[in-house]
């Protein structure tokens, strides 16, 4: 049997309180002891995975190297830990069900009536144990996507009873986070939402062993005291998770209210010393940067931060690798037209062109490629970005006026970009794209190249369309380059423009692999650039 030990993460009163991080958080300060720790997210939807799901859904779906399109907090585990997760990492309702149900049509349950109990908690408990057992994990964190008393949360809070009765409460530990909100009209924090949270959860049979405490205020010891008794936890298992400037101070404010110890406590293992020396010097330099750049960001969904999560993460990373401050300008494509441009972009000193899907917004991105080609402001293209900068030259510079992508234009005559030859046949939408990681090979003096220091990549990709080369000798020359290729496909997968400072576009996304202790190399390469421009002016 195996010794790992299993944390589930609940939550309650409100959505969105973020046990995400706090998961993430607690996984860092075991990390830093050496323990071997992962996370895993469960969500109650139908869908099989979020790829299908519009980013005003759900904000972004996150890509892991396996393929698999996830919820963002696994990007979130990712940057935290420096640790690649997979499939594995994150089950939804959707693919429980799809699982059972196809058992139940090969007869592997023998003809008995298939039921939520015991078959879809078995389906789920076997998911909650996979990591553990594969990976020869200390720990693994279990959170459940959103909050006790939902109907579609049933059948994993029932889950997580029968697991802890399985492996006993030595092995398993349930971490409640819920609000405390705070009423100005009274004065005065409130505990009775927790107290209901906390009450819903014992009646699905399961006590929680520490209340995590959302709060925009200081908890007083009252407080503290009132929650551990009505709560049933002890005082020291009342953890206040206080509103902080940003998600990467949170883990030092875990260590602080002393989350890790007792969890440790409580799980019968040794605490040993933390190593957060990489962690605090990220979070100097973020803090105490030496100069600062304002960076446009223009897409589709930009009123929703979520929406781009692992872009605006990854420059906080490249920001401080660079003593940084980012000020992230959101511009909506929609918005920019030829009239605005200039007075939208001069004020920048870098530009990206973000990811999307559709021709919404399209004219727009083209018009601000167009300007920040011409007028030397380093330009970051990622994924649908990067296929516009090659209709933006295409039209501009070669002449081929009608250039554009078949998915805004399916009989455009000029289709420089075009769906990929594997994706003419897909019918089903739902984790049929180009996914997962990919190889690339970089042409030498090349932006690129001198960004990664080495020859040969591997990327994430989440794309049905592609660069066309039917009209690769028409559009690239001395100036517009083709600088990464896939050795297997030929496929373009970073596209340069060498009389500019800094002008680069992949097919790619760079922004699923960037850590705090790896901030990736082309969002350093982009933020070093700009803040050259700015320098320089």
């Amino acid at each position: 049997m195996s010794n790992t030990k299993y944390i589930f993460v609940t939550g309650g009163v409100t959505s969105s309180l973020g046990k995400g991080i706090i998961a993430a958080s607690l996984a860092k300060l075991l990390q830093s002891q050496n323990f071997k720790v992962t996370i895993q997210k469960f969500d109650p939807y139908i869908n099989v995975d979020p790829g299908t799901l519009n980013p005003y859904e759900h904000g972004e779906c996150f890509v892991t190297d396996d393929g698999a399109e996830t919820d963002l907090d696994l990007g979130h585990y990712e940057r935290f830990l420096n640790v690649k997760t997979s499939q594995a990492n994150n089950v939804t309702t959707g693919s429980i069900y799809q699982s059972v149900i196809e058992k139940e049509r090969k007869g592997s349950f023998l003809g008995k009536t298939v039921q939520v109990i015991p078959h879809i908690t078995n389906e789920i408990k076997e998911r909650m144990r996979l990591l553990g057992e594969k990976g020869d994990y200390d720990i693994v964190i279990t959170e459940i996507g959103g909050t006790v008393g939902d109907i579609e949360s049933l059948p994993y809070i029932e889950s997580v009873r029968q697991m802890i009765w399985d492996l006993g409460r030595e092995n398993t530990l349930v971490i409640h986070l819920t609000l405390i909100p705070f009423l100005s009209a009274a004065g005065e924090l409130k505990t009775k939402p927790t107290q209901h949270s906390v009450k819903t959860l014992m009646e699905s049979g399961i006590s929680a062993d520490i209340i995590v405490c959302r709060t925009e205020h200081q908890l007083s010891n009252d407080i503290r005291e009132k929650l551990a008794l009505f709560c049933n936890v002890k005082r020291e298992a009342v953890i206040q998770s206080i509103d902080v400037d940003t998600i990467y101070d949170v883990p030092l404010k875990m260590l602080e209210e002393g989350l890790d110890r007792v969890v440790l406590q409580k799980l019968q293992l040794p605490p040993k010393p933390h190593d957060l020396k990489l962690w605090k010097d990220f979070l100097n330099r973020f803090k105490n940067p030496k100069n600062n750049v304002k960076i446009g960001l223009v897409g589709k969904y930009v009123e929703l931060q979520d929406s781009y999560k692992s872009i605006l993460e990854s420059l906080i990373h490249a920001g401080a690798d660079n003593e940084t401050e980012i000020e992230v300008v959101s511009l909506h494509s929609e918005q920019i037209d030829s009239k605005n441009i200039k007075e939208v972009l001069d004020p920048l000193d870098g530009l990206i062109v973000a990811p999307g899907f559709g021709e919404r917004g399209i004219e727009g991105k083209i018009i601000a490629i167009a300007y920040a080609r011409k007028n030397k402001i380093p330009f970051f293209g990622i994924c649908l970005g990067m296929q516009m900068a090659v209709i933006e030259y295409a039209r501009n510079q070669v002449g081929l006026s009608e250039a554009n992508s078949t998915e805004m234009e399916p009989n455009c005559k000029s289709p420089v970009i075009d769906l990929m030859e594997s994706q003419k046949s897909v019918v089903k939408k739902g984790g049929t794209m180009r996914l997962g990681a990919w190889d690339c090979n970089l042409s030498s003096k090349t932006k690129a190249i001198d960004a990664y220091g080495s020859t040969s990549i591997s990327e994430r990709h989440r794309h049905r369309y592609e660069f066309n080369n039917v009209f690769s000798d028409q559009i690239f020359d001395e100036n517009f380059i083709v600088s990464g290729i896939n050795p297997e496909t030929g496929l373009v997968e970073i596209i340069e423009f060498n009389n500019h400072p800094w002008f680069v576009g992949v097919q790619f996304h760079p922004e699923y692999k960037s850590t705090v202790s790896s901030p990736h190399p082309l969002f350093k390469a982009f933020v070093k650039a700009s803040l050259a421009k700015k320098l320089n002016h």
